[in-house]
């Protein structure tokens, strides 16, 4: 599945089973909750933080499509394509950071 696929999905899915877009406010604040509940299972899971019985069964990969379908109605609903978009922030990111992970002493 492409960006661009994955984006009419979404909006198919929205006019077909969702009603609406929650406005852009509301889905900003999905979007941090669902950043929040990925967080919750890294810091438990891979950080010193103890995982709790509740938490032992919750799908990382789950839990990131959320993060992801949320995104996704907000580019939707404000005209952002993502293809174009992630293309052109890599390109910017190459462009500026070619050689500095290179020479970062940390990361050898």
């Amino acid at each position: 599945m492409t960006l661009e696929n994955a984006q009419q999905q979404v909006d198919e899915w929205i006019k077909t089973h969702g009603v609406r877009y929650f406005n852009e406010l509301t889905n900003m604040a999905m979007l941090t909750e669902e950043v929040g509940e990925v967080a919750r299972i890294i810091a438990r899971r891979y950080g010193e933080q103890s995982e709790k019985e509740s938490d032992k069964n919750k799908d990382l990969g789950d839990e990131m499509a959320d993060v992801l379908f949320v995104l996704i109605c907000l580019a939707n609903q404000t005209g952002v394509n993502l293809t174009e978009a992630l293309q052109k922030n890599l390109d910017k990111k190459t462009n500026r950071d070619k050689d500095r992970h290179k020479q970062n002493e940390k990361l050898k």
